[in-house]
């Protein structure tokens, strides 16, 4: 077997480690901002976004976004559109309403 196929083959398998290592982190940063009042659980803002945008989760991430908390919530809605939605996780205050394929981005 040529040398780049087995190195195509172990790059994938060697990367897994370290992706699994930032989702440890991520859930621990996500706790912790929980635990101190900074956000929401994620349960609350799941909860609020399905009542205005019933769809399947696809993707659901804590992130700061100009200096605060934002739940970043991707959702698979009836006829294939995809929809995210940006949440304040301290609040949770719908913040922005975006469509792939939409003409333009809606704000709540």
């Amino acid at each position: 077997m040529p040398m780049r196929w087995i190195a195509a083959l172990l790059l994938p398998l060697l990367a897994v480690p370290a992706a699994l290592a930032d989702t440890d982190q991520d859930q621990d940063r996500a706790r912790a901002a929980v635990e101190q009042g900074r956000a929401l659980p994620l349960r609350t803002i799941l909860d609020r976004a399905a009542e205005r945008f019933p769809g399947q989760l696809l993707e659901a991430e804590l992130e700061e976004e100009h200096g605060r908390l934002v739940y970043e919530i991707k959702l698979l809605m009836d006829g294939g559109r995809v929809v995210k939605l940006h949440y304040d996780a301290r609040t949770g205050d719908l913040l922005a309403v975006k469509e792939r394929g939409a003409e333009k981005d809606r704000r709540p």
